[in-house]
């Protein structure tokens, strides 16, 4: 009986201990996350200015989900997911599998595909304004080579978001890169050497055990990816305001002019709520069912 009880106070000390190494991140969370979730839920129900708020129940989600801007905004989100997510993951495996070799000057490739996520966002911005100016942008000039016009990449409708997309490419791509190297590292070298003995040639190497292999990997990769095609602000804000006409308007820019451009703070967090379930139903869509199809 006594040990039993030496074995639970054990038990009990290493799980307090546990705790106790936890709360300050529990506090975190709760100041910074659970606490604004739960307060932009309460404020969804309620319209106006800060200052003069009224009860309107559900008219604010009514109001919201037949705004034809809102829509625009999710169909825009939805494109811009679509452009970004698989060309990075795909770049960002080809890059991975590329540098993973024993070859001259790979580490300073991978700094340089590398480099562009450390590059502060507002710079980045500044950086594609300059590649993407009509006239004199660098773009423009190299276009000019082969006699094409002048094109207002940003100012056009049709143009604005194909423009965004590549540079979030650009800039995510070795970001992206640095978990599939990762990955790559840990894979087992017996399996490969197996498959030389067999005489398996490396494309066949990649389908039936990189790729496999890499699936939890690509899994992770793919959720920040998703997640992070719907968390763009600065770029938007810097560069384009979401115009031309709402072209290039994502859903958090659309949030951040409803709360501090029109001041409807209502609004702002009906359109929080609806981000807070998307990403949610994202997130639980890929643990709970694409995840079950993974072997680790």
């Amino acid at each position: 009986m006594d040990s039993k009880r030496k074995i639970l106070s054990s038990s009990m000390r290493h799980n307090l201990f546990a705790y106790g190494l936890l709360f300050p991140s529990f506090i975190f969370l709760t100041l910074f996350t659970f606490y604004p979730t739960l307060k932009s839920f309460q404020l969804s129900f309620y319209s106006g200015p800060m200052t003069r708020l009224q009860f309107s129940g559900l008219d604010q989600y009514k109001e919201v989900f037949s705004d034809e801007i809102f829509r625009k905004v999710i169909l825009n989100n939805v494109i811009f997911m679509i452009g970004t997510v698989p060309t990075s993951l795909f770049l960002a495996m080809y890059l991975a599998i590329w540098l993973n070799k024993k070859m001259a000057g790979s580490s300073l490739l991978r700094t340089a595909f590398f480099y562009p996520t450390i590059v502060p966002l507002i710079a980045v911005a500044n950086i594609w304004l300059f590649i993407y100016t009509p006239q004199y942008g660098l773009l423009g000039n190299f276009l000019h080579l082969f006699g094409a016009g002048d094109t207002n990449w940003l100012g056009n409708p049709n143009t604005v978001m194909i423009a965004m997309i590549f540079m979030i490419i650009w800039k995510d791509a070795g970001f992206y890169m640095i978990f599939y190297l990762a990955g790559l590292q840990n894979l087992p070298r017996d399996v490969y050497e197996a498959a030389e003995i067999e005489g398996a040639k490396p494309l066949q190497m990649f389908r039936h055990i990189t790729f496999p292999l890499l699936m939890p990997t690509t899994l992770f990769v793919m959720i920040v990816a998703i997640t992070n095609s719907f968390k763009n602000v600065d770029h938007l804000y810097i560069m384009t305001k979401g115009g031309p006409d709402n072209a290039s308007n994502l859903l958090l820019y659309h949030i951040y002019e409803a709360a501090f451009t029109n001041w409807d703070l209502g609004k702002a967090a009906v359109l929080t709520v609806i981000l807070i379930v998307i990403m949610l139903g994202i997130t639980a869509f890929n643990y709970l069912y694409l995840d079950r199809k993974i072997h680790y």
